[in-house]
């Protein structure tokens, strides 16, 4: 997959306002400061286009990124540890987990970990529920620069044990910082889009 033009579309705070195109969707989640937003500008080769936030839990409706008018790619709120009130977590649960379930145009979802700790409760949980739903995923661990390559190596088995992963169900080591991992996950992203439209 390659990608020559992105741009932002909407925040959405609830269904009705979820593009209506009937683009394919990819969508990206994770756990709060994992580095969604870094992984995002990295594939798309563009700084600022996903806000990159030092605080977690700061994306708070869903982004939608229109890639070359073929596809679009969905920034979901982050989960796990943001620092907000109870009512908000669960709104932004029920979001998730509606668009999760009932979006027609989802393809696939990436999901990340921090490469550099065993995947949390949150972790295993969302995964777990990808695979109930049926829904294709890629496990990305991110922040691999950090980590040196023996270190990298025994992290990637304990995430693949951890969240059981089944065959077909690719790990990906990514660094935004040296773009490691980035012609990887776009060409593992090319495949599910070759899928939807075949």
């Amino acid at each position: 997959m390659k990608i020559n033009r992105a741009e932002f579309v909407i925040s959405a705070a609830s269904p009705r306002q979820f593009p209506r195109e009937g683009l394919p969707e990819i969508a990206f989640v994770g756990r709060s400061n994992v580095g969604k937003s870094s992984l995002l500008n990295n594939l798309i080769r563009r700084k600022n286009l996903a806000k990159v936030s030092q605080t977690p839990g700061k994306t708070r409706l869903i982004n939608f990124y229109r890639i070359d008018n073929r596809c679009f790619f969905v920034d979901l709120p982050g989960y796990g540890f943001a620092r907000v009130p109870r009512a908000v977590k669960e709104h932004w649960s029920r979001l998730l987990e509606n668009y999760l379930r009932d979006r027609q145009e989802l393809i696939g979802v990436v999901q990340l970990v921090d490469l550099r700790h065993p995947p949390t409760a949150d972790d295993r949980q969302m995964f777990a529920w990808l695979q109930s739903y049926g829904i294709p995923a890629l496990v990305v661990g991110t922040k691999a620069d950090k980590l040196s390559r023996g270190r990298r190596l025994q992290q990637e088995k304990q995430i693949a044990e951890v969240l059981a992963l089944p065959p077909g169900v690719h790990l990906v080591s990514h660094s935004a910082k040296t773009g490691e991992g980035r012609e990887e996950v776009l060409r593992l992203l090319g495949e599910w889009l070759e899928k939807s439209s075949s």
